[in-house]
């Protein structure tokens, strides 16, 4: 067999393939162009997915008739003007996507440079100090491409290229900027059409391309239309943290804004911001997370792997928090020439950056304290109209009391002198005893805590806690659940935690595989405060517990961990393996739905929520009440 050289077209279309997969591909590489080229407005137009057409209208610096020849050539481009591919401090920087887009499809390139002001100035200078000129913001130290500081003649220009073969530069009529046209995507490689979805998912591709590299410039304006396109319509907004903020917002919903704790972190020259939402607040997919690094937004497995550490014991299984991080630092300490597509990259610190992002990430959480997703009242809301509840009928409600409460006090600031946080961790006492003296009036000025006062227990189950602005809802087993968890991650973290010998030792059978491994975790099990040892085949004894669970069922507390081995097999850590032991100690140790609870005790759980982070979800990542705002109630009421 004879080797011989492809023909130059045929390599650029094998290497298309490995740049524009689709056309969400081909957007991001063009948008990035603007956005390298100063733009300040974008406009993105679709058709049929993008394969029919995909035309990109920006207000750059624009290109002349000697850029125009070149930005087609592969490997052509003005973004590393030194060739030191250590610190690239622009979106692109390969010389890729135009040849590529033009082996594989009909390329329209439409430019008109903007004048500078001689011939000897940079254009980065230009950029810098003429801001209205260029449509640049002097305070983006962004690189750009466009035009290299010739003396233009103020005219535009056109360049067409058709599967490859490029026609003549020849004038063309339109302003200042670059409009790129790229029509019939993939009409030189037929068999790429093949894999493509339909129109709809691909032109939801290209939207969510969109909103990543929109969120990431909230000081460019980003129009985006088409078939398939509710449509997109972004503002330029300030170059402020507020600015970002309303940006953020717009892509992923104010609820989201209401549900999400503001990220600060910095470890050396890396610097970590953005926003990440309460643990309550979650998608069914991975799509709303917005990670970027300087600037690009990634896919990366190092964070989306720190993403989930962070949240590992606070959030639902299978459910996604909602997050835009920004990860800032010296383009030296991070590669991103790792793929053609660049949404990989790679850090010199791996370490550095992971525990920077976890540790933020739960700094940020625990300063939300309590909070829980502000959804749990409207879902309740929309579950009772889907039943028809619209309006309930003034009639006289019934409120049964257990036996032993005093009636709920007629001001909305009276509340028992006795609610205090309680100290100790052995649980609540029997509700059985005498009645409770009725609860003594504070002052009317008093401020109501952020969790109210308990007013009420009903089936057993939930507190019912009236609060200045409505009232919340509150699922005892699953808030407590959450406080004993804390309570023995805390005592861990300054050292074992408090173990109690037990004067007969509990005796557990269990099949031989599983006492196995039983034996296998007695490390991380000890660490928690259970020390189990084998007992004669079939069977270990519990010889100590943790002081918490003393007098708890210890029986049925190994067997649930038994069960539940599979869960955290090999591959989970030494950490996860600990969390795990502790979330199920505290399961079994929490008051339980059925618990009869007195109003001090109500109260005594309240305050406790309120003094511990995370506590608006419970360890299984279920929100543990439910707020509704007076006005809620007033509608269902028909008085609003």
């Amino acid at each position: 067999m004879i080797i011989r050289r492809l023909d130059p077209v045929l390599i650029d279309q094998i290497a298309a393939g490995e740049v524009i997969e689709r056309p969400a591909a081909a957007v991001k590489e063009l948008v990035e162009n603007a956005i390298d080229a100063g733009s300040r407005k974008i406009d993105v137009r679709l058709e049929q997915g993008g394969r029919r057409l995909i035309r990109i209208t920006d207000d750059g610096i624009g290109m002349g008739p000697e850029d125009l020849a070149l930005a087609i050539e592969r490997h052509a481009t003005s973004k590393l003007p030194t060739g030191d591919l250590e610190h690239v401090s622009t979106l692109g920087f390969r010389g890729e996507a135009l040849p590529s887009i033009g082996a594989v499809a009909r390329l329209t390139i439409t430019s008109r440079a903007r004048p500078s002001r001689s011939p000897d100035v940079r254009l980065a200078q230009s950029l810098r100090d003429h801001p209205e000129e260029t449509g640049q913001d002097p305070a983006s130290g962004r690189a750009l491409s466009g035009a290299s500081g010739y003396e233009n003649n103020n005219s535009a220009h056109l360049i067409r290229v058709d599967a490859g073969r490029v026609e003549p530069i020849r004038p063309a009529a339109f302003g200042f900027g670059t409009r790129i046209e790229v029509e019939d995507l993939f009409h030189a490689t037929p068999a790429r059409l093949k894999f493509l979805k339909g129109d709809r998912a691909e032109a939801q591709a290209a939207a969510v391309v969109i909103k990543r590299l929109a969120m990431a410039n909230p000081g460019i304006a980003f129009m985006l239309s088409g078939d398939h396109l509710s449509g997109l319509d972004l503002p330029a907004e300030t170059a402020d943290q507020e600015g970002a903020a309303r940006r953020i917002a717009r892509i992923l919903g104010a609820d989201f804004r209401e549900n999400a704790a503001e990220v600060s972190g910095q470890r050396g020259p890396m610097r970590l911001s953005g926003l990440v939402s309460v643990p309550t607040f979650h998608r069914a997919s991975a799509l709303d997370q917005y990670l970027f690094v300087n600037g690009r937004p990634v896919r990366d497995k190092l964070l989306i792997g720190a993403l989930r550490a962070a949240y590992a014991d606070a959030i639902t299984a299978g459910r996604y928090p909602v997050v835009a991080l920004f990860l800032d630092l010296d383009p030296a300490m991070v590669d991103v020439n790792v793929h053609p597509a660049k949404l990989e990259v790679r850090f010199r610190e791996n370490e550095a950056v992971r525990g920077l992002i976890i540790g933020a990430i739960r700094d940020a959480l625990a300063s939300a304290g309590h909070h829980a997703s502000t959804r749990g009242g409207a879902a309740m809301l929309s579950r009772l109209q889907a039943h028809g509840i619209t309006h309930i009928p003034e009639r006289p409600l019934s409120f049964a009391f257990p036996t032993g409460y005093p009636a709920p006090a007629p001001l909305a600031l009276e509340r028992s002198a006795a609610a205090q946080p309680y100290q100790s961790s052995q649980g609540f006492q029997e509700a059985s005893g005498p009645a409770v003296a009725p609860p003594e009036p504070v002052a009317a000025e008093a401020a109501f805590p952020p969790l109210g006062y308990a007013r009420a227990q009903f089936h057993e189950t939930y507190i019912l806690a009236q609060t200045e602005a409505g009232v919340i809802i509150v699922d005892q087993h699953a808030a407590h659940e959450r406080l004993v968890y804390e309570r023995l991650k805390k005592s861990r973290a300054h050292g074992s935690v408090p173990r109690q010998p037990l004067l007969i030792p509990a005796i557990v059978d269990l099949d031989e595989s599983i006492i196995a491994r039983l034996l296998d975790l007695a490390e991380p099990l000890a660490e928690a405060g259970l020390v189990v040892e084998p007992f004669g085949p079939g069977a270990i004894a519990v010889q100590e517990v943790p002081a918490a669970l003393a007098g708890g069922d210890i029986v049925a507390l190994v067997r649930d961990l038994a069960e539940s081995l599979d869960d955290w097999g090999g591959s989970e850590s030494l950490e996860a393996r600990y969390d795990y032991v502790l979330k199920t100690f505290a399961c079994h140790h929490s008051i339980r739905a059925g618990r009869r609870m007195k109003l001090e005790e109500m109260d005594a759980l309240l305050r406790e929520m309120e003094a511990t982070p995370g506590s608006g979800q419970c360890n299984h990542g279920r929100p543990t009440y439910i707020a509704l705002g007076l006005k809620d109630l007033e509608r269902l009421f028909g008085r609003a």
